[in-house]
């Protein structure tokens, strides 16, 4: 058996957090970040709110729309790189919210490329009779570990949760394949310090903000680029398709001159282009279920369409997905 996507939620919180009010955060302006990244605006969790709160109300969402009971879930992946503390998982807290008794549940943490993580592993264990349905998702919070003084990353992120109901299918239809890749070597470019083993919690890891996400802007711009063009190719030619047959491209949402020079390279028209982030901005795991599941409510993909989805994040993790809608 293979697995299929039969439902799809998401949720963003409604508190906005705009270019002008970063303007009065930090050195910069609602054109200089608009013209760099692309994002208008991203969606703040409240202060101390759960990161499986979010996956919650996405998770019931995407249940809904499957027309599946928790109780009928076997595993919950959850995708995410701010969980709600280091243990248990939040996918243990979400399966306890949502009652989902009978499932098994786990979290991965691929950063961005979290969500086509997670979905691999669900993919897999569908495919080794390990269960029949997964709830999968990825869900961040991540103006948690944001550093609202640093001008060159706090424009970026936002938090969110998307959610996909995976069921059995015939081999050959829904998920086609999953392309998982990793560079440890690379960690640098984007980083969390701590609190961990490395850097654990001390006065003079919180006096040096070493709690807050650091990225090196330049050298990621172009790993992402022809990382996740070689990722989303390989999607491609393993299952004997051409860039032509995908009804809707959809990348991880991080940055808008990311996402055109990715679809140049694949030679993908903009009109097949999935993008958001200009209300979200980078959701790190959330931001590819949140894209597929309004690409869904919009009309942008039906029902026997190819989409064809990648990621890029710290680690550096990449990876692609081929899904038969």
């Amino acid at each position: 058996m293979a697995s299929k996507i039969v439902g799809l939620g998401m949720h963003a919180p409604p508190k906005k957090l705009t270019n002008h009010d970063l303007e009065k955060m930090v050195e910069t302006s609602d054109s200089w970040i608009l013209e760099r990244t692309g994002i208008r605006s991203r969606r703040i969790a409240d202060p101390g709110g759960a990161n499986s709160d979010l996956a919650l109300i996405a998770s019931k969402r995407a249940l809904a729309d499957a027309g599946v009971r928790p109780e009928d879930i076997d595993l919950i992946v959850v995708g995410t790189c701010t969980a709600d503390m280091p243990l248990p998982s939040t996918a243990c807290f979400l399966q306890m919210k949502l009652g989902a008794r009978n499932a098994c549940a786990m979290d991965v943490n691929a950063a961005c490329s979290g969500f086509l993580y997670s979905l691999s592993v669900a993919d897999a264990l569908i495919r080794a009779g390990r269960g029949k349905k997964a709830l999968v998702l990825g869900s961040e919070v991540l103006s948690s570990i944001v550093d609202y003084t640093d001008r060159s990353t706090c424009i970026l992120f936002g938090d969110g949760a998307g959610a996909a109901v995976l069921a059995e299918c015939a081999e050959g239809e829904g998920i086609l394949s999953c392309h998982l890749q990793s560079d440890g070597g690379l960690w640098e470019l984007i980083h969390c310090p701590g609190p961990g083993t490395v850097n654990p919690l001390t006065p003079d890891l919180i006096s040096r903000r070493m709690m807050y996400l650091r990225m090196s802007g330049n050298e990621t711009f172009k790993h992402a680029v022809t990382k996740m063009a070689d990722v989303a190719m390989k999607a491609l030619s393993e299952n004997g398709f051409g860039i032509d047959d995908v009804a809707l491209f959809i990348p991880h949402q991080a940055n808008l001159r990311i996402i055109n020079a990715v679809g140049k390279r694949l030679g993908v028209p903009p009109d097949r282009v999935f993008v958001n982030l200009e209300q979200y901005g980078n959701t790190s795991a959330a931001s590819i279920p949140i894209a597929l599941s309004e690409a869904k409510a919009q009309g942008r993909i039906m029902p026997g369409d190819l989409a064809l989805l990648v990621a890029f994040g710290a680690g550096l993790t990449w990876a692609s997905a081929l899904i038969r809608m």
